[in-house]
């Protein structure tokens, strides 16, 4: 609600009709006028009045209505109970499961609130809803209609006050349902029914009335009110800032509604208590004929660009002359062309009223400063840097840039804005003296070639030139460069622009087509080998297509020799990686896979570098036992054969080779690999390799252990005989949780179907899609016999029967630890058969079971062998030292594992004792023993087993003896072997390396002594069967590292050779070069005298390494030397305006030179006595013809030069000045910005100016400084 008084174009109308007799003006128009620009309001005719679309709002829109709410908890908890005799699913074999936890799982998505149910004592549920405010209410509110049974009742209030139950837009009524849990059906206006329908809890539904019926009270008590009031009076009713009419408000408790000044409406609406209601109105109509009475108008002329200024920031400078005058000052709308201002007060106060609002039309100005708009960014600066200190000096002041305009406008406090103008135009004026600007055109597919990689041209001539280039966005297709900065840089870049342009018109640009899996090889890690091409081809671009477009077009570009030579590299190239990209699949069986791969991948990264092939192995969680390798054919092969004979070596693998004809090996593979999959489970998990698809080889590769590769050949063969004899395939339908039970322990019972009808039957893998189908195959006969063991097998299972059986409560809990774990076995394992158990703390020890018949026969039995072995079991001691526990324990526990899966027993570790007593254990005396007596007195003994030592073993008697011999066995022991001290930190290795690698591959722990001892016996502890191979696996890394020891003396030789320090650098190369070069090829390391060290030599250089390499090293360095003495150097004048081009683009055209010439070329640095001198140096013949040829270059481009020269003298522009004018563009007359000098165009962002279509926008900082 605000006082602000903007009137509408009527209202004005009316205010103004007696004050200024109307004058009506006839306009004719001459033939000169006709030809006239438009005029503003005819190019941008006015919006249409705005439409009083909030005769019914409560509060006013815009900044006036906003509410500051309070912050929130953004998480919530509710807790709510459902009564046994309301839920919904009472009768659940197992709380948590069924058709409950699939609806909890629905809400929980579906809202994104958490839920937590439980059970409480009398078997009703309680249920926790955490998470946002709005997300607990929606779950709470589908939780009960969902889980609580519904009940409903009616409630009658009269039809008037349903409006107020739905509330605004709804919201009061989805808000009341949500609070209460409940669904509200309100009948709608046109049926004239007055009851209200609600549907849920009981408890929710007496909510739910309780809160429809204080509605219907509230709205009993309470009235409305409408009176009509001249909205020129309506800011007299509020009082300065809303304060009157607010203290009204307060007193009487009644809500008073005001229309806003934007909206049209005269009448104030009350709402409230009657009594109250009846003070309020009584007050403000009071006010009303008082104010009629004592006021009078005045109308003052104010221009229409100053009106902002007498409005204010929020309307604040008119409640400003409100409070210190009385006097309402009546604005115009922005859309009415009048400039006159109504003041409304006493007679009295009217006079200062008037002194105000010229001294607030008058307290700001606005201002034009004239700049090429090229120049507008480096007066902003960067980040706005020159703009800034303007700004903080005077922060009333407005600075406004237009794009494509000349001027600057300034806008704020007189004062500071003549201040700015003036700043602003001594920075325009040295930004005139000392820029420029030039527009070259160039055609735009050039445009990113000039960018260069990431920007690396431009950035290189903007930063050498010290300019400003901008170049158009692909997007435009445009030719026009613009370049801007100092004038001389500007000439300069502008001609390296156009020189670039110019030779790229004469390359070429060729397609290559390489398959798109290849390009990340090319371009190599970090994009290695692609810098290698680049490197080769200086002069040519090589450009690969986006990842994401599925391209296989490359695209060179470059001088037409160069491309050609680049296309037959990059072919070549392209034919190795095909030839490279020959991949096969070799099973290996899953336990070997640690092996290959060898300790921190030494034995795969042997293999890999040895055959020159990429091996890639399946992920350790991965069910796959395959290793893919890939590579040229041979070199597959080989590193194929190498792998599995790592295998062969590893177990006791067998390979045998079959012959069976290639007709028939997709019928034996069978669809997907089911049928060979089949055999190869059945046969202990063998690899039957078949040969390539086409190929034409008979031979079908079996490899496994020994009995199983003999059990699979026999089963291939007979399958191979079956199917070129007469093959037939019945499918057979059995549900998945019956699979096990039919194929039975082992594999027992489907073995005896197979044994007595000599069928096969093939069971789905967790991969096939039909879980649900079981295939037989074999001669037809056999197959349907088959067929009739199974479905009466099937069928059986189908006759669900209910058994129970009787087990002592004392085992109960053996069967239902770790979530029910034996259970969930007995199920898997026949047929899934239900037990169930009597619940804990009940005595009963009734157990029933619910399934197919055989299968709850089977389970019964199985539980009866659990039961006797639980009562046959014992629990007998073990005592090994505390300090091989861990040892005993293997990696991960996986040794104990074993032993336990093995002897099916029970092994207890006791707890680790942290500063276990050396020697005799001290008795613990207890209150009131004496000391030697109580339950410690026998720990103290020496000869008993301290307690942190017995490790307890529970199962039948003679297992727990079996399982106890082979803890015992894994008991670690200790040997000494003798190595020279000064090896051992060799054998140790970088941070421990060495001596892990030897313990992790011989499953040992090795202790070598400490440095002080200087001993030199080497400690090997571990089980006795790796001892032997530790002992001897130590002994070969102490021969070796002795090897090595000999071999660094003979690498230690040392050699000097004298040369001259001028021709060091010639010897080291470019970029080291030449010197590595010699490294390599000689196995030698060779170093350069230091040239800050005075005391060293400076014509010597050390060559380290064998005595004869040395040698060989000298000998190739004294070479070089001699060529380097016959050299020559000659100067030649070479006119300095073509040194850039025969240097090219970083230094690549001058190299070329240098390279076929095998010469050294040097040109003058900036600043040189000759700026024309170029050196030649190399031998006499190659330093002449490499003259001649640069001769020859400087004759070429010189005559472009001279030619460019001319033609710039002729293009240039008679009148500079003219052809910089801007256009005229589009032209209107009477615009609001041309209507004063001190007035400014309309600001596109202000929210006054340009009022939004309903939403707020954000208030733009304005010339009377930051908001309060």
């Amino acid at each position: 609600m605000s006082s602000v008084a903007v009137l509408t174009q009527e209202s004005f109308a009316e205010h103004r009709s007696g004050l200024v007799p109307q004058q009506i003006k006839v306009a004719t128009l001459n033939s000169e006028e006709e030809s006239d620009p438009p005029t503003y309001k005819d190019a941008f005719p006015p919006l249409p009045e705005k439409v009083a679309c909030l005769e019914n709002a409560q509060e006013p829109a815009g900044a006036w209505g906003s509410k500051i709410r309070p912050i929130k908890a953004s998480v919530i908890t509710q807790v709510f109970h459902v009564p046994l005799e309301e839920r919904k699913y009472k009768d659940m074999n197992q709380f948590g499961e069924g058709e409950q936890a699939k609806i909890c799982l629905e809400i929980m998505q579906r809202t994104g609130a958490h839920l937590e149910l439980s059970l409480a004592k009398d078997q009703g549920l309680s249920i926790m809803v955490s998470g946002k405010l709005e997300a607990v209410m929606k779950a709470r509110k589908d939780i009960v209609a969902r889980l609580q049974t519904q009940a409903s009742a009616t409630v009658a209030i009269p039809k008037e006050h349903h409006r107020f139950v739905i509330g605004k837009n709804g919201e009061k009524l989805q808000d009341l349902e949500l609070k209460t849990a409940t669904k509200i059906q309100i009948p709608r206006p046109e049926d004239p029914s007055h009851q209200i329908r609600i549907t849920g809890t009981k408890e929710g539904i007496e909510k739910a009335r309780h809160e429809v019926l204080l509605i219907s009270a509230e709205q009993d008590k309470r009235a409305v009110e409408r009176l009509e009031v001249e909205k020129a009076f309506h800011p007299f009713i509020a009082g300065p800032y809303n304060r009157l009419v607010g203290e009204i408000m307060q007193e009487t408790g009644t809500r008073i509604n005001i229309p806003p000044p934007s909206v049209s409406r005269t009448e104030i609406v009350f709402t409230g208590e009657k009594e109250q209601l009846a003070q309020a109105v009584a007050r403000i109509k009071k006010i009303y004929e008082e104010k009629k009475k004592k006021t009078t108008t005045i109308a003052v002329e104010v221009k229409k660009s100053q009106h902002k200024y007498v409005i204010g920031p929020k309307g604040n400078s008119l409640q400003e002359i409100l409070e210190r005058t009385g006097v309402s000052v009546e604005i115009p709308p922005s859309d009415s062309v009048s400039e006159t201002v109504i003041l409304r007060g006493e007679p009295e106060k009217l006079g200062q009223a008037l002194t105000e609002v010229y001294a607030k039309a008058n307290s700001f100005t606005v201002s034009s400063v004239s700049a090429p708009s090229w120049l507008h960014r480096f007066i902003i600066g960067k980040k706005g840097q020159n703009l800034a200190k303007i700004t903080q000096q005077m922060p009333k002041v407005h600075i406004e840039f237009t794009e494509g305009e000349d001027k600057i406008t300034l806008e704020g406090p007189t004062e500071d804005v003549n201040v700015a103008q003036e700043q602003i135009e001594a920075m325009v004026k040295d930004l005139v003296s000392r820029m420029d600007y030039v527009e070259i055109s160039i055609d735009h597919k050039f445009h990113r070639h000039l960018i260069g990689k990431s920007g690396a041209n431009i950035n290189r001539i903007k930063d050498q030139y010290k300019v400003s280039v901008r170049i158009p966005p692909d997007s435009e297709k445009s030719n026009l460069i613009r370049i801007e900065g100092d004038p001389q840089g500007v000439q300069q870049a502008k001609r390296e622009l156009l020189e670039l342009a110019s030779r790229m018109e004469n390359e070429r640009t060729k397609d290559l087509i390489i398959e798109q899996r290849f390009h990340r090889t090319i371009i190599g890690q970090k994009g290695e080998r692609i810098r290698e091409i680049r490197d080769k081809f200086p002069e040519v671009i090589i450009n690969f297509p986006d990842p994401t477009q599925k391209s296989d077009i490359v695209q060179l570009r470059g001088p037409k020799n160069e491309v050609e030579k680049c296309t037959k590299y990059m072919q070549k190239m392209v034919a190795d990686l095909v030839e490279n990209s020959y991949s096969i699949s070799v099973p290996i069986f899953k336990q070997f896979h640690k092996n290959i791969i060898g300790k921190g991948g030494a034995n795969i990264k042997k293999i890999r570098e040895e055959s020159n092939t990429k091996i890639d192995l399946p992920a350790e969680n991965s069910n796959s036992e395959t290793i893919v390798i890939t590579g040229k054919r041979a070199n597959c092969e080989a590193a194929r054969s190498r792998i599995l004979s790592i295998q062969k070596d590893l177990a006791n693998i067998a390979e045998v080779e079959v012959s069976i004809p290639a007709k028939l090996h997709n019928s034996l593979i069978g669809t997907k690999g089911r049928l060979i999959r089949s055999i190869m489970e059945e046969c202990g998990g063998v690899h039957i390799h078949f040969p390539v698809e086409g190929s034409g080889s008979d031979t079908v590769v079996i490899r496994g252990p020994s009995s199983d590769v003999e059990k699979a050949k026999k089963q291939l063969l007979h399958l191979a005989e079956e199917k070129q004899t007469n093959s037939f395939t019945v499918d057979v339908r059995a549900k998945p949780e019956y699979h096990k039970f039919l194929i039975g322990k082992g594999g027992g019972r489907i073995r005896k179907v197979r044994d007595s009808t000599g069928a096969r039957v093939i069971f789905p893998t967790a991969e096939d899609r039909d879980q649900d189908l079981i295939t037989i195959i074999g001669k037809e006969d056999a197959v349907r016999e088959a067929q009739r063991e199974l479905e009466a097998l099937v069928q059986n299972l189908d006759n669900v029967v209910e058994d129970s059986m009787l087990v002592d409560p004392r085992h109960h809990r053996h069967f239902v630890i770790r979530r029910g774990q034996v259970l969930r076995e007995i199920a898997e394992e026949y047929g899934g058969v239900m037990v169930s158990f009597p619940r804990s703390g009940t005595q009963s020890d009734r157990v029933t079971l619910k399934g197919a018949k055989d299968c709850v026969e089977a389970a019964k039995k199985r539980i009866q062998e659990i039961i006797t072995d639980l009562e046959a079991q014992v629990t007998i001691e073990c005592a090994i030292p505390q300090k091989f526990h861990r040892s005993v324990m293997g990696p991960k526990g996986s040794r104990i594992q074993q032993i336990t899966r093995d002897y099916s027993v029970q092994i207890k570790f006791p707890d680790r004792e942290e500063n276990p007593v050396h020697g005799v254990e001290l008795a613990v005396q207890e209150n009131g023993d004496e000391p030697g007596e109580g339950r410690d007195a026998k720990e103290a003994d020496p000869s008993s087993p301290r307690r942190c030592d017995i490790i307890v073993i529970s199962g039948r008697k003679e297992k727990c003896e079996a399982a106890k011999e082979a803890l015992e066995a894994l008991v670690p022991v200790t040997i000494e072997v003798e190595v020279p001290f000064d090896l051992h930190r060799y054998i140790i290795g970088q941070k421990g390396s060495g001596i892990r690698k030897m313990m992790d591959e011989f499953e040992v722990n090795i202790q070598v002594p400490a440095p002080e001892l200087q001993s030199d016996v080497i400690a090997i502890t571990g089980l006795a069967a790796n001892l032997g191979r530790a002992r001897a696996g130590l002994l070969d890394r102490v021969k070796e590292l002795q090897a090595e020891q000999e071999d660094r003396a003979l690498r230690s030789f040392k050699l000097s050779v004298s040369v001259d320090p001028r021709y060091h650098p010639k010897i080291i190369g470019r970029k080291g070069a030449v010197i590595t070069q010699i490294r390599l090829e000689h196995d030698v390391n060779i170093q350069f005298p230091d040239k800050d060290d005075g005391n060293q030599p400076q014509d010597q250089i050390t060559i380290t390494g064998y005595e004869k390499n040395t040698e060989a090293a000298r000998d190739a360095i004294l070479k070089i030397v001699g060529e380097l003495e016959q050299m020559v150097s000659e100067d030649v004048p070479l006119d300095h305006r073509v040194h850039a081009r025969i240097i090219g683009a970083r230094g690549k055209a001058v190299r070329k030179v240098m390279d076929e010439f095998k010469v050294d070329i040097r040109f003058p640095q900036s600043g040189a006595p000759d700026p024309n001198c170029v050196t030649v140096t190399g031998l006499p013949e190659n330093v002449e013809e490499a003259i001649d040829h640069i001769l020859n270059l400087e004759e070429e481009y010189l005559a472009d030069v001279v030619d460019n020269e001319a033609l710039q003298a002729y293009m240039k522009p008679p009148a500079h000045e003219e052809s910089k004018a801007p256009s005229r563009g589009f032209v209107v007359r009477d615009a609001p910005w041309t209507a004063s000098g001190s007035e400014k165009a309309p600001d596109m962002s202000s929210s006054e100016e340009f009022p939004s279509f309903g939403a707020q926008v954000a208030p733009k900082t304005l010339p009377w400084g930051p908001k309060r």
